[in-house]
Formats: C-alpha cells, structure tokens, sequence
C-alpha cells in the first residue's frame, strides 16, 4: 500500500502541475486585458449607465433628482424644436454623405497611380484634415465674415456679386452650403486616404487580366474595384454618418443654429437642454435616443455590407 502511495503522489504533483501551466496563459490574458477592460468601465459603461439613469429622471443642475420616467422621452415628442433638428439634421447627413463620399473617392482614384507629381497631390489633398476642426470651423467663419472676411472683397473686385453677403447669418441656403463647403473641405482628405488604403490593397494583376479581356476603365470599376472596396467603403460610410449625425462644432462656430433656428442640428438641441435650460435628465434622454439610432444605423449599414459581400 505504501508503494501504491509513493507512485501515485508524483503523477498527481505531475497533473496539478500541467494544470497550473494550462491555467497560467490564461491569467495572463487576462492580466494583459484587465487595465483595458477597467478604463472602457470607467469611461464608457459607468458614463453610458449613468445618462440612461439620469433620462429616467427629473435631474436639476441644482438640487436632488426625482425619478419621473418616462416623462423625459414622452417629452421629446412635443418639442417643436427637436423635430426640427431632426429633419435637419437628416437632411444634412444626406447631402454631407453623398458629396463628401464622391469627392472623396474621385481623389483617392485621382492620385492611386503613381506618376510625376502626385505626391505632392496626396499632401495637399490630406492636408485640410491636419487642421483642427475648431480651428477649421473658425478659419471659415474669417473667412466668409461680410464684415471681415475677403472673401466678399474678392467676390465685388471680380464683379460676381454687387454688395456684401451674408454668407452664414442671412440666408438659410447660404448658409447650410457654407457649412457643408467647410465639411467637405475639412474631412475630404481624411476620407480620401482611407479609401486609397483600399484601393491601393487590390492587386493590380486583377485589373491586367481585365484589360487583356478587354474590359474598360468603367467595368474594371464597376466588377472589381467597387466589389473590393466594399469594407472599405462600410467604414467611409460609417464615420461620415456618424459624424454628421453628430455635427456639432461647424454649427454652433460658424452659424449659430441660424438663421433662426434653420441650421439646428439634435447635438445643438441637447447641448441647449444641458447648458442652457439645465434640464440634464431631458437632454440625456434625448442623447440615449441619439445613441440608439446610431447603433442600430450602423448596425443595419454593416450587416447590408456583408451580405452584399457574401
């Protein structure tokens, strides 16, 4: 029996020793993981749980909170000035995505091929995304002053226009084209680099097969760069609505939600609710709202993709 014993105890001390070395990979992952996972908890899931706490209730910037859910969604619906923001908003998330898209991409495709002189192109493109879009919005706002700005003075010397224009304040048209002439001066570069990633990732032999077969310039485009790009352009797509939805800064710097309240967008509106009205539970209500359709945007935008791509 002591034999038995003696023989048995060295194979056990073998298999818990296995056993901890299985084991050890996995704690070090999680090691490894641990500080990621507790700074997404602090920054991301404590914020994310606390406005969906604060929409379900009455939270003054003074004084205790009273729950009253759900009184803030309820709310929203009746703000004459929200379904505007909305409608605008969507409208400006349209016309932004569909032209920055396509200017964004006839650069990338312009400078894809090396030839003399296209570096300095691909820098010069790339080079508005360097600025800081604070900084951008306030340049264009100089820029297109009728008080300050030589962008009239031009206008008058050259004889297009007869009188100053107010190209931010005076006009609604005016200026919602301002605002999207600055988007897409700002983030065409940025987008365009993105995309000639992508292209430049196909591999140029399918494009000499295409021409031996004789395929134009048009069908190569069509049956082999566009099918390729399809992650590429998912992720184009998702950061322009994305952002747009979420325009803020071009607004607020450069018009002011003016003319009246044309040029709106829903980020203004909950800013308006938190800052200025200090009804922090209605404008994280409306910002909980906000997130969700984007979520669900993005997710329906990805799932499109793949099955296109399937």
């Amino acid at each position: 029996m002591t034999n038995l014993l003696e023989r048995v105890r060295p194979a056990q001390a073998a298999a818990h020793a296995r056993s901890r070395r299985r084991r050890s990979p996995g704690l070090a992952g999680l090691a490894y993981a641990a500080p990621a996972a507790v700074i997404v908890a602090l920054f991301f899931l404590f914020p994310l749980g606390l406005v969906v706490w604060m929409s379900l209730n009455k939270w003054p910037l003074l004084g205790p909170p009273t729950f009253n859910a759900p009184t803030n969604y309820a709310q929203i619906a009746d703000n004459a000035l929200v379904l505007d923001a909305v409608v605008f908003t969507l409208k400006y998330t349209a016309v932004v995505t569909v032209l920055l898209f396509s200017i964004s991409l006839g650069l990338a495709l312009l400078i894809q091929n090396r030839r003399p002189g296209v570096g300095f192109f691909r820098g010069a493109f790339f080079l508005p995304a360097a600025v800081g879009w604070a900084t951008a919005t306030l340049l264009f706002f100089g820029l297109l002053s009728d008080q300050i700005g030589p962008l009239n003075d031009i206008l008058q010397w050259v004889g297009l226009i007869d009188a100053p224009v107010s190209w931010t304040a005076g006009d609604p048209g005016l200026a919602f084209g301002s605002t999207v002439t600055l988007v897409i001066w700002r983030w065409a570069g940025f987008n365009m680099l993105i995309l000639l990633t992508g292209l430049q990732a196909i591999p140029t032999e399918l494009y000499e097969a295409a021409r031996v077969d004789g395929a134009s310039a048009f069908h190569a485009f069509r049956r082999i760069t566009l099918p390729l790009m399809r992650p590429t352009i998912a992720l184009v797509l998702c950061l322009m609505i994305t952002g747009s939805l979420l325009g803020f800064e071009q607004f607020y710097i450069l018009t002011r939600g003016g003319p009246g309240s044309s040029t709106t967008s829903v980020v203004m509106v909950i800013v308006r609710e938190a800052f200025i009205r200090f009804n922090l539970g209605s404008a994280a209500a409306m910002s909980v709202l906000v997130l969700a359709a984007l979520v669900l945007l993005n997710a329906l935008q990805l799932a499109f993709i793949r099955r296109k791509t399937s």
